[in-house]
């Protein structure tokens, strides 16, 4: 953003503010991502830049989050310290007068972009636009008029091959706001020079994103060692022929997440030695909590039930590897943390992270969460903000918000633009 003279110019800002919701309230519970856009924000308006904030909360896929962002104004006027605007309306004529009477210094939040069919999930798994086609979109087509620059801050919604993410860079002078430059430094980093030993802790029930990231990471040898937790870990001792019991084979096949044995029995006959598995598990019995070691491959745990948890064994060998680690990445919590029955591992796990005397990245939803909840996110070396992006990005995948900059930074470079 250094490279512009933001005074008196109308900028399109693109950040990150989709934040958890309670279903009753419909309240805001945790403004992690809003306080991460304060930053870029301020820097603009302290140079007296006018600037439309454009942001989703919600989607189709999550539609008890589809709220107005009226309250994400209020928060972002009480971290920034100055009045920020807010109009329900995207991009009709309303929000098009509210842009035009902006005064330098001064900032207003458009409408939820999600209620516009060219923003929605559903809109852009159906279509399919590329960036250029998407120049006639109702967003595009309004807003771009009315802006000198467009700023994004997006990296949490980089996987997103929306209007708002990919399309503005074809129009107009464009630069990264100082959260997306932090999280993609943060991101590359830990895939290309990590500190030795770079251990991995993969946990969560949405195993799709660890199955995604593994596989990368080994070939490219980024990855020293592989801890894995929660609905992750289950699935690679079933691959290794551990019997967990009939309730976890059906919940796994009722979930769809039976698919990934295959490929977790190709990744442990590859790289075995580099995987560290839970050694005991927690579940239920008698209506209390009890652990039970994990047996050799070929036997049975000996219990029936779900193992929403790890035990104390599998702790403290998670611990050892973290401690002696130079950089350690987390993405899924070791369990149902959210059951005070079952969060002594992610807990005990986290904490153990928090004080780590490696780099430490920690990233997606459930993650950042429990962190916050069990810990100080001050202790962490990097928090991140996105979840799908993040995991794509490490898997090694092309995110479309990343091509877009890509693509504007080398117009800029072939049409220099500097300060005015």
């Amino acid at each position: 953003m250094s490279d512009f003279d933001v005074r008196g110019k109308t900028v399109i800002f693109r950040p990150d503010i989709n934040s958890p919701i309670d279903p009753a309230t419909k309240r805001i519970v945790n403004t992690n991502r809003i306080e991460k856009t304060v930053p870029t924000l301020d820097w603009l308006l302290g140079r007296g830049a006018k600037v439309a904030l454009i942001a989703h909360q919600g989607d189709t896929l999550d539609y008890q989050n589809l709220i107005p962002l009226a309250e994400h104004a209020e928060r972002l006027s009480a971290l920034c310290k100055r009045r920020i605007g807010y109009i329900d309306d995207v991009c009709g004529p309303a929000a098009i007068a509210a842009v035009k009477a902006l005064a330098p210094g001064e900032a207003v939040i458009l409408g939820n972009l999600r209620y516009l069919a060219e923003e929605i999930s559903t809109f852009e798994s159906a279509v399919k636009l590329k960036a250029p086609e998407m120049l006639g979109t109702w967003l595009v087509r309004s807003l771009a008029p009315l802006a000198d620059l467009y700023v994004n801050d997006a990296f949490a919604a980089a996987h997103r091959n929306a209007p708002s993410m990919v399309a503005f860079q074809e129009l107009l002078p464009t630069a990264g706001g100082l959260q997306l430059m932090e999280e993609y430094t943060a991101l590359k980093t830990v895939m290309d020079n990590p500190k030795r030993p770079c251990v991995y802790v993969l946990g969560g029930a949405k195993i799709s994103d660890a199955f995604d990231m593994m596989r990368k990471v080994l070939e490219d040898g980024t990855a020293d060692e592989i801890l894995t937790a929660g609905v992750t870990g289950l699935v690679m001792h079933l691959a290794r022929g551990v019997e967990l019991g009939s309730s976890t084979r059906k919940f796994l096949k009722d979930k769809g997440l039976d698919e990934f044995i295959p490929e977790a029995k190709s990744l442990l006959d590859s790289w075995g030695s580099k995987y560290v598995l839970p050694i005991d598990l927690a579940y239920e019995e008698a209506g209390k909590r009890a652990e039970i070691d994990v047996p050799v491959p070929g036997s049975s745990i000996g219990a029936e039930g779900l193992f929403p948890d790890v035990g104390r064994k599998t702790v403290e060998r998670f611990r050892r590897s973290i401690a002696a680690a130079g950089s350690v990445f987390v993405n899924g919590p070791a369990g149902m943390y959210e059951d005070p029955r079952w969060e002594f591992g992610t807990r005990e796990i986290w904490n153990a992270i928090a004080d780590a005397p490696g780099y430490t990245v920690v990233g997606g939803g459930d993650t950042i969460s429990a962190a916050t909840k069990f810990t100080d996110l001050a202790k962490y070396g990097y928090v991140c903000t996105g979840g799908g992006a993040m995991v794509r990005f490490l898997a090694g995948k092309r995110l479309p918000l990343i091509d877009a900059m890509e693509r504007a930074w080398e117009r800029n470079l072939r049409t220099p633009i500097g300060p005015e």
